[in-house]
């Protein structure tokens, strides 16, 4: 399981050409996709996942702020992504978005498979008016957490905004994922959870393109 840090929040808990080609698809011309289903007493989760896809997404959890979010990373990371969960939201959110965030996690792990080819790291930068956040991601198979926000509000509507550190928990531990959230500056907290979705989905759109020059993984050791 991975070690999170969190900061200021409290406690731990190529070029375009060249890029959109190497989103094309894997050397074996096989499509990288994932399937999972889970099933608990608290949720029902399925996800299918498409990496090299075109932004396209349907999401239906029963939290609405998560869905917003979902589609964004969805977006900018040019992820084909269907999420549906139900879950027992009478309790609270907790369990629908940690579950959520495991199971897009087990998805990205089943459709990355060896991680063969893949540039491995990723970052990306965005604003979203007074807020400037950085995402960092890579896919080392060492799950590591570490997350600068702190929205300043407990809840943006009806979502608790803590449950944005446990959805990305949950990703980081399934996927093995490090993981590096830091918010520069922000004043708004849906502003600034907002960017953290856009730019986790741009810093994965880079970490699991597929680049020619890299024979097998990219690793000294020869394994993610």
């Amino acid at each position: 399981m991975a070690t999170a840090r969190r900061g200021k929040g409290g406690a731990a808990a190529p070029r375009p050409a060249a890029r959109a080609k190497a989103k094309a698809g894997p050397a074996s011309g096989s499509a990288r996709r994932g399937a999972i289903a889970r099933k608990t007493h608290e949720t029902t989760v399925s996800v299918e996942l498409s990496v090299d896809g075109r932004g396209t997404s349907r999401i239906r959890t029963g939290v609405a702020f998560l869905d917003h979010m979902l589609e964004l990373f969805s977006k900018h990371g040019f992820f084909d992504l269907v999420v549906e969960a139900t879950g027992d939201l009478e309790v609270d959110q907790h369990h629908t978005v940690e579950d959520v965030g495991l199971s897009l996690g087990q998805a990205f792990r089943d459709a990355l498979g060896s991680k063969t080819g893949i540039r491995r790291f990723g970052q990306a930068s965005v604003p979203l008016d007074e807020a400037l956040v950085s995402v960092v991601v890579d896919l080392s198979g060492r799950p590591y957490l570490v997350y600068e926000l702190d929205p300043g509000r407990e809840r943006v509507g009806n979502f608790d905004t803590s449950l944005v550190h446990d959805f990305l928990l949950a990703f980081v531990n399934e996927l093995k994922l490090n993981l590096h959230v830091d918010c520069i500056r922000g004043r708004n907290p849906h502003h600034m959870i907002e960017a953290t979705f856009k730019a986790l989905g741009r810093a994965m759109d880079q970490a699991t393109a597929l680049d020619p020059r890299v024979r097998g993984v990219l690793s000294t050791k020869g394994v993610l």
